[in-house]
């Protein structure tokens, strides 16, 4: 329930303590787990003191416990290892502090990690962090590579030697952090989140020298897969731990063996380089060579053909065809001509023949009335007429005598 205040009428600090503590004895008893960073065993004290951390948030919480609830776990529980704790919290008023005070104490074991971290594989898997079609290509050439890794470690010195023994020109941007421990998680991811912000980083390489599970566990945590998977830069992962791959190499871009195979896999050598460019020089100069020989060959074909040798040999052969050809066009049009003026004068004559104007000049003669109309019958003239007598040379008037 919200409490009344105000600057006219505040709580006392002890009150406000007093009822943080009964909110927090309302808790119970809760099973907690973390990695112990901080232990305690003074001798002779009956409390032992540890301190619980969250590796993947960066929270801690005080926790005690008698000394026989530890003693029970002591054999294989130490700073570093993985616990869970039955513990119910407590407030110290005084000092307003939380803490837990813990019944029991129960160390992970490898094997249940090891399902813990097949679970989050297959819920990573599910939501698609892991599919090959996210996967984004390196550069060729990167200019500038971003190595994350820890400090003065021999992670660090493979990378850095053999990517320059590789090409000398290479540049890296550094991030030494803890890789094993509480602090681990937090530091790589801002690592990464650092080196991705940086445009001028082309490649970020995650390294590290192999160790056991326990170590390589911060490589498995969410917090770190999720963040690299957010990546905008390929993330090369280079843990170096064949047995038992962390998730890190299935959500990073590239998968190397050993930091070694990462400076290999990210920056080509360039005396390969070299050679490959010779080779290809040389097989473009033999394609070269082999294409104009080629072109030669069939232009030396291609002249020695009769027709290229005497071009005008093709016009003469066809020269006397042509004319023969031409002389029958000839003979042909000037028979077809002789037989069509043949045809046309005899057509003529036979036209003059039947006309009427070749009638009258044999000594007939055509009667016509005044009107024009020719006479056909003599009961058709009247007597005394005058009618219209038209011969070969002319026309006059006659009368009729009826």
């Amino acid at each position: 329930m919200g409490l009344n205040t105000s600057a006219d009428a505040p709580l006392p600090v002890g009150e406000v303590s007093r009822l943080i503590g009964g909110w927090i004895e309302r808790l119970g008893a809760v099973w907690v787990e973390g990695q112990i960073t901080q232990l305690s065993r003074r001798p002779g004290a009956g409390v032992v003191f540890l301190t619980l951390r969250d590796p993947s948030h960066d929270i801690s919480v005080a926790v005690t416990c008698y000394r026989q609830v530890f003693d029970a776990v002591a054999d294989v529980v130490s700073e570093g290892a993985r616990v869970v704790v039955l513990a119910k919290p407590e407030w110290y008023a005084p000092r307003g502090q939380l803490s837990l005070r813990a019944t029991e104490i129960r160390p992970v074991g490898i094997g249940e990690l090891l399902v813990r971290l097949e679970q989050l594989k297959k819920a990573l898997a599910g939501e698609g962090l892991f599919a090959a079609d996210r996967k984004k290509t390196l550069p060729f050439l990167p200019h500038l590579i971003g190595l994350v890794c820890g400090r003065a470690s021999a992670a660090e010195r493979d990378v850095l030697e053999n990517a320059r023994r590789r090409w000398p020109a290479v540049r890296f941007e550094v991030r030494n952090v803890a890789v094993q421990g509480v602090h681990a998680v937090s530091q790589v991811v801002q690592a990464v989140k650092e080196l991705d912000d940086l445009e001028e980083v082309d490649v970020i390489v995650v390294a590290r020298g192999g160790g056991s599970v326990e170590d390589l566990l911060p490589f498995s945590d969410e917090q770190l897969v999720r963040a690299v998977a957010a990546c905008r830069t390929p993330v090369v992962s280079a843990i170096g731990h064949e047995p038992d791959q962390p998730l890190l190499d299935f959500v990073a871009d590239l998968r190397a063996s050993t930091p070694t195979d990462a400076a290999k896999k990210v920056v080509p050598d360039v005396g390969e380089e070299y050679e490959r460019v010779r080779l290809l020089l040389d097989r473009a100069r033999r394609c070269a060579h082999a294409f104009v020989e080629r072109e030669e060959r069939g232009l030396a074909h291609a002249l020695a053909r009769p027709v290229m040798e005497d071009p005008h040999r093709m016009i003469d052969e066809r020269a006397d065809q042509v004319a023969s050809l031409a002389d029958r066009a000839r003979r042909t049009l000037g028979h077809l001509l002789d037989r069509a003026d043949s045809e046309l004068s005899h057509t003529h004559a036979r036209v003059v023949g039947l006309s009427p104007a070749a009638t009258l000049r044999r000594g007939y003669a055509v009667l016509q009335h005044a009107d024009g109309h020719v006479v056909r019958d003599p009961g058709e003239v009247a007597a005394g007429e005058a009618l219209r007598a038209r011969v070969a040379e002319g026309e006059f008037t006659v009368r009729a005598d009826v």
